[in-house]
């Protein structure tokens, strides 16, 4: 009996093992002569864009059948129009694919109303790099480290007041017991920053250590910029500035801090809708994961100045996730109190 009890479920597995099998043939098959959308939740021309162009470019050469893919960008209310419309209204069929803010993931988990998605049940499919973010003034302003901040008001830019800048010039403000006076209205980053060399503001709470690198490599070359503290899930010895973590010894805000700066571990993330065929976000998150060592994608990341160093397959950024909305309760409610101020609640 127990011979032939084995012998059965041996003859099972079997048929599972054929089954996923066959599954995965006919996904491979599946890309053959199709085209993928990718949907951005940013403008043409900024830095996610930049990204998922060259992400473009070079994933269907690891996908069967290398399908062509097609940028679509759909900006709007931060990036929330964009990652709601990936959840609830995307098709389902692999066809879909989309790049999102990386702190949008973590808005359901501070309360916001206006996120209707659960993340976890994305199908997130890799990050090219992790993101470090700096807080940073102009040269001319008489602030050189956070202390000096506790004794003149730091005037620093934003383009709305639940931004992001914003939310890290709150977030640190708080941290670090500074001033801050933020001045929203900016259409962009790079408004700010020109209004910055003007005069008009002190600086910015938020910009990428690697978009300051592509876009801006005087300012770091002739430090017509300075950075009082940086930030991110990860180090970054080439930052002038000292790291977030090493100057909080409080457990409760090094809590805070860390689900502040989730974000930045998503670095460009990329997913597929909920719901699509286990086998096509396989194949996906396979292809994205070879692009990430492929030479001549690393050679493109070096000639267009973008970090790619850091990446992240789907597996882990849904792992990270899922131990986000596992933080201490007494943080989380804290960095939902910082992060409701800017939504007017």
């Amino acid at each position: 009996m127990i011979r032939r009890a084995r012998t059965i479920f041996r003859s099972l597995l079997l048929v599972a093992a054929s089954l996923g099998a066959a599954d995965c043939v006919q996904a491979e098959d599946f890309y053959k002569g199709k085209q993928i959308s990718f949907v951005v939740s940013a403008d043409a021309g900024n830095s996610y864009d930049t990204f998922a162009r060259l992400i473009a470019r070079n994933l269907p050469r690891f996908i069967p059948g290398e399908p062509s893919i097609v940028v679509q960008n759909m900006a709007g209310a931060g990036g929330m129009r964009a990652t709601n419309w990936l959840y609830n209204v995307a098709p389902k069929d692999g066809l879909t694919i989309g790049m999102i803010n990386n702190t949008l993931a973590f808005d359901p988990l501070y309360g916001n109303k206006q996120a209707q998605f659960d993340a976890v049940k994305f199908n997130w499919l890799g990050t090219p790099s992790q993101e470090n973010a700096l807080l940073v003034v102009w040269h001319t302003v008489p602030v050189f480290t956070l202390e000096d901040a506790k004794k003149r008001e730091l005037i620093l830019s934003a383009s709305g007041n639940g931004s992001t800048p914003a939310f890290f010039a709150r977030v640190l403000s708080s941290l670090f017991d500074f001033k801050v006076k933020i001045i929203p209205g900016y259409k962009s980053q790079t408004e700010g920053f020109l209004a910055m060399e003007r005069g008009e503001n002190d600086g910015n709470a938020s910009p990428f250590w690697s978009a300051l690198a592509a876009e801006f490599p005087h300012w770091i070359e002739e430090k017509k910029i300075r950075a009082l503290v940086y930030y991110g899930k990860t180090r970054n010895p080439e930052i002038p500035a000292p790291y977030v973590l090493d100057l909080l010894s409080d457990p409760e805000k090094r809590a805070i801090m860390e689900i502040a700066q989730s974000g930045l571990a998503m670095g460009r993330p990329t997913l597929a809708p909920p719901g699509v065929d286990p086998a096509k976000v396989a194949i996906l998150r396979k292809g994205m994961s070879e692009m990430f060592k492929d030479p001549a994608y690393l050679a493109e990341c070096k000639q267009a100045a973008l970090n790619c160093s850091t990446p992240s397959s789907g597996e882990q950024m849904l792992d990270f996730v899922k131990e986000i909305y596992a933080s201490p309760k007494p943080a989380v409610e804290k960095i939902t109190a910082i992060y409701m101020q800017g939504q007017g609640q």
